[in-house]
C-alpha cells in the first residue's frame, strides 16, 4: 500500500478522530486508529466503546490497506512536520513508513485484529440543522450540565423535539436553561439525552455547513461531510423541568447586563470563601450590588440604575451560578422575573433573537447575614 498526502490535510483529518481516542484503557486496541483505504478513499476511524467518530478523505492510492496504528504517536509525527507532503508505505513486516524529503518514520501496525465499531442508528428519525447553528444552542445551554454522577440523566444535555421546534435543555440542579429552536416540528414529543462529552466533541467538529443528527432509543448519529460520529445516549429519563418552570413571576427588574456582570466578577474578591455569595438589594430605581466577608471584614458595594416595579426586596445568589449565566445571555440589558427572593427566578434576554428563544432559571440562595 502506497499513498501521498498533504501533512496539513491529514494533521486536520486525524485531528478530528482524535479526541475519542481514550488516554487510558484496559482495551489497549482503542489507542489505536483503524484505518481503511479502499477505492481511494481514505478512512480513519476511532471509538472509547460510548463515542465513536470516522473521516474521510480521497487519495490517490495503490492498493488497499486494513490496520490499526497508534493513534497519538502518528497523529504528533503529522502535526510536527509543517505544510509538506508526505508518503505512506506499508511493508509486509507491519511497518508503516512515512516519509518526507528531509526524513522517515517508522511505525508498526496491525492487521487482522477485531477492532470495535459501534452499531449505527436506524435513521428513522432526521433532524438538520447549520453548524453554527447546533454551536450556538450548546454554547448557550452545556455549561449547565450537572457534574453529580449521582443524578446520570442531569450530566447529559436534553434535546427534546416538539410542535414547538427543538428545544435543549440543561439543569444542574441550581440553574436550568432551556433553549428552543423554533425549527423542525415532531409530534409527539421526543427527548433524547446527550453525554456532556459527545457535546463538546460535536461542536468542536461544526463548521459552516448542514449537519444531520439521526437519534434512536440507544444511539444518536451526526454526519458533517465528511465526518460521522456515533455516540450512545444515556438511558435514563430527564426530569419534568417545565414543572419546575415558574407562570407568576411578575416582577420584573431590567438591567445593564454587562455592568451587572462586572460588578459580580469584582464581588468575587469579596464574598466569604465559604458562601461564594452576592447580595443584589432591588429599589424602585436603583439596584445595589454587595458582597462580604464578616470575618476577615471585607466587603464591595456597588450600585447602578434599574427598572423595577415592585416593593424594595433582597436576594441572594451564588456569584459563580450568577456570572455564568449573564456571560451566557446575548445583549445589553437582561430581565429578571421574579416572585419572591426565595423562589426561582427567570432571567431573559432583553430582546429575543428570530426564531429562538432563550429561558434562564436560577435558584436563589439563602442570604448569609454574616
Amino acid at each position: 500500500m502506497k499513498f501521498n498526502i498533504n501533512s496539513r490535510v491529514l494533521e486536520k483529518l486525524l485531528a478530528k478522530v482524535l479526541p475519542v481516542v481514550p488516554h487510558k484503557t484496559p482495551q489497549p486496541i482503542l489507542e489505536n486508529f483503524y484505518i481503511v483505504i479502499k477505492e481511494n478513499k481514505l478512512l480513519v476511524y476511532a471509538t472509547d466503546n460510548e463515542i465513536a467518530i470516522k473521516a474521510t478523505s480521497y487519495i490517490n492510492a495503490e492498493d488497499e490497506f486494513e490496520g490499526v496504528v497508534p493513534a497519538k504517536l502518528l497523529y504528533e509525527i503529522v502535526r510536527s512536520l509543517g505544510d509538506e507532503d508526505i508518503r505512506f508505505e506499508a511493508s509486509p513486516d507491519y511497518k508503516l513508513k512515512i516519509k518526507t524529503d528531509n526524513g522517515q518514520y517508522f511505525l508498526t501496525y496491525l492487521t487482522d485484529v477485531e477492532y470495535p465499531v459501534m452499531t449505527a442508528p436506524t435513521k428513522e428519525t432526521k433532524i438538520t440543522l447549520s453548524g453554527p447553528e447546533l454551536k450556538r444552542a450548546f454554547d448557550l445551554t452545556t455549561y449547565a450540565v450537572s457534574r453529580e454522577p449521582a443524578r446520570p440523566a442531569m450530566t447529559g444535555e436534553l434535546l427534546e423535539i416538539s410542535e414547538e421546534g427543538v428545544k435543549f435543555v440543561a439543569t444542574d440542579g441550581h440553574r436550568l436553561i432551556r433553549y428552543l429552536y423554533k425549527a423542525h416540528e415532531s409530534e409527539p414529543v421526543q427527548q433524547y439525552i446527550i453525554p456532556e462529552k459527545a457535546v463538546t466533541i460535536m461542536s468542536k467538529l461544526f463548521d459552516e455547513g448542514e449537519v444531520n443528527l439521526y437519534p434512536d432509543d440507544t444511539v444518536l448519529g451526526v454526519e458533517i461531510e465528511n465526518v460521522e460520529m456515533i455516540t450512545k445516549l444515556i438511558g435514563h429519563k430527564y426530569p419534568d423541568y417545565s414543572s419546575v418552570i415558574p407562570l407568576d413571576n411578575e416582577k420584573s427588574m431590567k438591567v445593564n447586563k454587562n455592568k451587572l456582570l462586572s460588578s459580580i466578577k469584582r464581588m468575587l474578591n469579596f464574598g466569604a470563601t465559604n458562601f461564594h455569595q452576592v447580595k443584589l438589594t432591588i429599589y424602585e430605581d436603583v439596584l445595589e450590588i454587595s458582597a462580604d466577608d464578616a470575618e476577615k471584614g471585607h466587603r464591595g458595594v456597588d450600585k447602578m440604575p434599574c427598572e423595577f416595579n415592585g416593593e424594595t426586596m433582597d436576594i441572594a445568589f451564588n456569584t459563580s451560578y450568577l456570572a455564568d449565566v449573564l456571560t451566557h445571555i446575548e445583549g445589553d440589558e437582561v430581565i429578571f422575573k421574579i416572585n419572591l427572593p426565595t423562589k426561582a427566578i427567570i432571567i431573559l434576554p432583553s430582546a429575543q433573537k428570530p426564531k429562538e428563544e432563550l429561558l434562564t432559571l436560577i435558584m436563589p440562595v439563602r442570604l448569609n447575614n454574616g
